[in-house]
């Protein structure tokens, strides 16, 4: 999965859109908005002089958002905001978050749509929808349940501080700037404290089975001294280039400030949730036992998803897939002449040792040496290429318990910072060797690495679409990366064809397994158990995924969502344009706008096709 951190709380909310499943042609849910703006007494300006402004309000608006969002700007390499971290969680700064969405959207809609050609329609109709979807989430409290096992903002403020991460200590300023915003961030800290007792309050409180994993990730920052602390690191590494005098002053500083302001807050807010929360948290685990939850989860396909399906639909597709996976699977058994049953296999695959590594450094580097192969395939599908490249890491030890498998985050778009391929090495037999080459492509190439860094690099493109985002788009493109893999040159190996359908039966199970936990009062040990009868997965990793699932609701729907549609788009590309169909030439086109919701991708490839057979 792509690395979820405290971006997700950039003014630049998921986009989305809704529309059936069918292949009728839909439009997006702006049309009313649209029709509305394009009603308005139209101005004198001319269709260039519109897009002009259109691009300039796009340019001011993200100039805007940046210092309304310090970590976005960290996150792209502009250091002006280093030393800032907002209190984002604050009721005053979500009702400045709120100004500023309706300012900007009255901004752009002042603008006659039907001036507007091309990609400067587009990017308007994606940035109306942006907004309108914004403005509609904010009917649901998400800010009163702020902290979970798998989006834990404690977490991610350390990640920042341990100098591994998007924050620079690379020169005197960097250090400087870091203690700026760690006092920020220890107020962050606090108003989770405030925002939950304000939940207990309303009853809209997380299940205890999350929190209770919660308490050791904030335990490990409560360290006896503050060199043992993960934000003392950047003063063990800093640079040899800085003044002994420098050196003892920022030793100092920072001591101090781990000592008497990050210590302290982590260790109230470690004590509240294990002391006060935990006796408040709830049993259940589905979002539609939140108050006004089914339509909270409603609101949550429709992000995750730009469609229009319900959770029926999205759990009876979850079905049909999970048994024609099982099918495949059995004819890879076949394959290697195992005998006995697939229940027999999974276990085979989970016990035996030759499918696993004993040490985390041989997992790493088996990743790595993947990269080298990789690369040297990809031209064979692809025409483009990022600039940027990516590295692989462990994840954190104190995070690694409740993280996911795997997990990517991007680089920035000048390239100066890498992105990174997080692996899990907590448990090595929750990383077997015959899943390497789909993980591989997955979060690195051509998956999540190759197109959001292609994304980022894309000049041509307003900046709220180069480093926005869509689940559907990027989890539903890295999955359809794994579906071209033996068109690439991968998975020769049958064990490697069963990774490759082992990490598609996560995905499948997914749809049924999240639908049913929301939408269907599952259980988590229902869940538990369904994953355990359909995959050779660790337990450690489907409790893992089922509290995942539990913490997020809606995003893990996205990935098979997405890859049918683009598999959908493909086929028909291919139907349609037959001798003149060209692979790359296609992934070029998906990739080389960003992420769109479903619908706008399903019309731009389709109008991509009509273009071809006219030529």
């Amino acid at each position: 999965m792509t690395k979820i951190t405290i971006l997700s709380l950039s003014i630049a909310l998921a986009l989305s859109a809704c529309s059936d499943d069918s292949d009728k042609k839909t439009p997006m849910p702006t049309q009313t908005n649209t029709e509305a703006a394009e009603s308005k007494p139209s101005s004198a300006m001319t269709a260039e002089q519109a897009s002009e402004k259109l691009n300039q309000l796009f340019a001011e608006n993200f100039e805007e958002g940046l210092a309304l969002n310090p970590i976005q700007a960290t996150a792209i390499g502009d250091k002006r905001f280093n030393d800032q971290l907002p209190n984002f969680l604050s009721p005053e700064f979500r009702e400045k978050s709120h100004n500023f969405t309706v300012k900007w959207l009255d901004k752009v809609q002042s603008i006659d749509r039907s001036l507007l050609t091309g990609q400067d329609r587009l990017s308007y109709d994606v940035f109306v929808y942006q907004s309108e979807m914004g403005l509609e989430g904010e009917q649901f409290p998400s800010h009163l349940i702020p902290i979970n096992q798998s989006n834990n903002i404690a977490s991610f403020f350390a990640q920042l501080g341990s100098g591994k991460s998007l924050q620079p200590f690379e020169t005197v300023e960097d250090y400087e700037n870091w203690l700026q915003r760690a006092d920020d961030g220890t107020a962050v800290l606090d108003q989770i404290i405030i925002n939950m007792n304000q939940g207990i309050e309303q009853n809209v409180v997380q299940p205890k089975a999350l929190m209770e994993k919660v308490i050791p990730q904030l335990k490990a920052h409560i360290v006896d001294s503050p060199e043992e602390s993960v934000f003392y690191q950047p003063i063990a590494n800093m640079p040899e280039s800085f003044s002994k005098e420098e050196k003892e002053r920022l030793t100092a500083a920072y001591k101090q400030s781990i000592t008497e302001n990050i210590i302290p807050a982590y260790t109230r807010l470690h004590d509240f949730i294990k002391d006060d929360y935990l006796e408040h948290a709830r049993e259940t685990f589905g979002l539609s036992e939140q108050p006004n939850g089914e339509a909270w989860y409603d609101y949550q396909l429709k992000t995750y998803t730009t469609t229009g399906l319900t959770a029926n639909e999205i759990h009876e597709f979850g079905l049909n897939e999970v048994a024609r996976i099982r099918a495949e699977m059995e004819q890879v058994m076949q394959e290697v002449e195992f005998e006995g049953d697939l229940s027999d296999w999974f276990s085979y695959v989970q016990t035996n040792p030759e499918f696993y590594y004993d040490n985390e450094e041989d997992l790493l580097q088996g990743y790595r040496d993947l990269q080298t192969k990789v690369n040297k395939l990809l031209p064979r599908m692809f025409d483009i290429q990022p600039k940027a490249d990516y590295e692989v890491r462990a994840v954190e030890a104190y995070r690694a318990e409740s993280s996911a498998g795997a997990s990517y985050m991007p680089g920035s778009p000048d390239g100066s910072r890498p992105g990174v391929f997080y692996v899990n090495t907590f448990n090595l037999k929750g990383q077997p060797k015959y899943g390497m080459e789909t993980l591989s492509i997955h979060e690195a190439a051509p998956g999540h690495h190759f197109q959001i860094s292609l994304q980022q690099e894309v000049e041509g493109l307003p900046m709220f679409r180069r480093f926005g985002g869509l689940s559907v788009f990027s989890e539903g493109w890295a999955l359809y990366a794994e579906s071209i893999g033996k068109e690439m040159g991968m998975f020769t190996d049958p064990m490697q064809y069963y990774g490759r359908l082992s990490d598609e039966m996560l995905r499948a199970m997914r749809l049924v397994v999240d639908t049913g936990l929301h939408a269907k009062s599952w259980s988590r040990q229902k869940a538990i158990d369904y994953m355990m009868e359909n995959s050779s997965m660790a337990d450690t990793d489907v409790i893992s995924e089922v509290e995942r699932y539990i913490a997020w609701p809606g995003q893990a729907v996205s990935y098979k969502v997405g890859q049918r549609e683009i598999s959908r788009l493909r086929a028909e590309a291919e139907e349609k344009l037959g001798d003149n169909f060209d692979i790359r030439e296609f992934h070029r086109e998906v990739l080389i706008d960003g992420a769109l919701p479903m619908p706008v991708l399903k019309t731009k490839v389709r109008e991509w096709i009509d273009s071809k057979q006219r030529s």
